[in-house]
């Protein structure tokens, strides 16, 4: 048998850009001379279901095997993996001898549609940058975001327009420039390829998000960690998302039949989440407040004794509604809730801070007796805090956490559980600590 070393492989071209250079794309144009063994027509799928079994097609991604000859149309080629009559197997000499086949030279053609974003960018980068080459980024709707580091930024534009050409669907890459806005939540960031145009549409758990996202914080990476969250709820819990962003967390509990007082410190955040609601059809469901954490905490308990949704109803699917409309049922609304289950405080950078504000909210003076009353029976809230750590082992990572939210509450925390999220950087962990708040903070 001959070597597997003659099989056919393809290489992009290596085209070192200095930096701003611009990306020639007939640089990747490259020709590759195979094997193809001409056959009749009718015979494709035989010759084909042989050579597939004993390896012998040609096995270039995305290279079509079987070619049309021009004027014979009643023949075919089938690409070999091969370059030379040398490097054939026996058996498929034999074959060729058996059959009075032809074996003839073919070309295949590649360009720059053939090679990945990844091949490009290592044949044009410097050398000196090929081992921790950037190739991650996120996309929300249209757009795609990379956070370049500095070394990378020389080549921010061939970056920003390899990821444009290679992804379909895609019209806008945007660079991040800066760190995010601590108060706000957002970061500056520049056009490196395509549109300037922020304003995206994104699917998730359902739901529909529109924003712009030169104003707003959206993470794609944390969709898994918002579905987790939200199936911990349960249908009519009350949920207090104390930095509700656009909606991720919120919007999904709603159409799940959760209430939620959503709040977020970012006017555009606040405006856009009350607009996706609108979208979504849980404007029944969700109250927006537009406040500092702090002070929505602190008149989030208060808020829903004396302010509850009432007469809602509960979300139906189309069948639950055709079957209630044919049966003619009524439907009921749902009890009235005045104690808080859950809160969501997904602001890792600064979340555990902001346990500070638990006690003042659940004792203030005048009105002790009314919350004593409502979470006697109901029970203390359960608080959903992420952060970040930079403690990588799981026990000292849980250990710090734990120590840093019982230092703001000004309380001891029982049975803490925790949820690594992901990695966020070399030395950054992030967790998402659950707790139920202790009863001690009535007192």
């Amino acid at each position: 048998m001959a070597s597997t070393s003659y099989r056919v492989t393809a290489v992009p071209p290596i085209r070192r850009l200095a930096p701003g250079e611009s990306l020639n794309r007939d640089d990747f144009r490259q020709s590759i001379s195979v094997l193809g063994l001409k056959i009749p027509a009718s015979r494709t799928t035989e010759f084909m279901k042989y050579l597939k079994l004993k390896g012998s097609l040609l096995q270039l991604p995305k290279v079509k095997t079987v070619e049309q000859v021009e004027g014979e149309d009643d023949t075919r080629i089938l690409l070999l993996d091969f370059y030379s009559t040398d490097s054939l197997p026996e058996d498929i000499s034999e074959i060729v001898k058996r059959n009075q086949l032809d074996v003839v030279p073919h070309p295949v053609e590649l360009d720059y549609s053939y090679w990945t974003a990844e091949e490009v960018l290592k044949s044009t980068l410097p050398e000196s940058l090929l081992e921790d080459m950037p190739t991650a980024f996120t996309m929300m709707g249209h757009l795609a975001h990379v956070n370049l580091r500095e070394e990378y930024l020389p080549y921010k534009y061939l970056f920003g327009q390899v990821i444009l050409d290679k992804n379909k669907g895609l019209r806008s890459v945007v660079n991040k420039t800066d760190n995010i806005d601590t108060t706000f939540r957002f970061f500056k960031m520049e056009t490196i390829a395509g549109e300037t145009d922020t304003m995206v549409e994104v699917n998730e758990s359902g739901c529909t998000f529109r924003f712009d996202f030169a104003k707003v914080y959206w993470n794609s990476r944390l969709g898994t960690e918002h579905e987790r969250l939200v199936s911990i709820f349960q249908p009519n819990d009350l949920i207090a998302d104390v930095f509700a962003g656009v909606g991720p967390f919120a919007i999904p509990a709603a159409r799940n039949n959760c209430l939620v007082f959503a709040n977020d410190l970012n006017p555009a955040s606040a405006e856009y989440l009350a607009q996706n609601c609108q979208e979504n059809r849980v404007q029944e469901r969700v109250r927006v407040t537009n406040l500092d954490g702090r002070e929505f905490i602190k008149s989030s308990v208060l808020e829903a004794i004396d302010r509850p949704f009432v007469n809602v109803r509960p979300i139906q699917s189309s069948k639950q509604r055709a079957r209630q409309a044919r049966l003619k049922q009524t439907v009921k609304e749902e009890p009235v809730q005045r104690a808080i289950a859950h809160y969501v405080m997904n602001l890792p950078a600064l979340a555990l801070e902001f346990l500070d504000a638990f006690p003042d909210a659940f004792r203030p003076s005048e009105r002790s007796k009314d919350i004593k009353e409502v979470y006697g029976a109901r029970g203390m809230p359960m608080v959903q805090c992420h952060c970040f750590t930079r403690e990588l082992d799981p026990q000292q990572a849980e250990a710090d956490i734990l120590e840093r939210a019982q230092r703001s509450l000004g309380h001891p925390i029982s049975s803490p559980s925790f949820h690594y999220v992901r990695r966020v950087a070399p030395n950054k962990d992030m967790y998402c600590m659950s707790f139920r708040l202790p009863s001690t903070i009535l007192d």
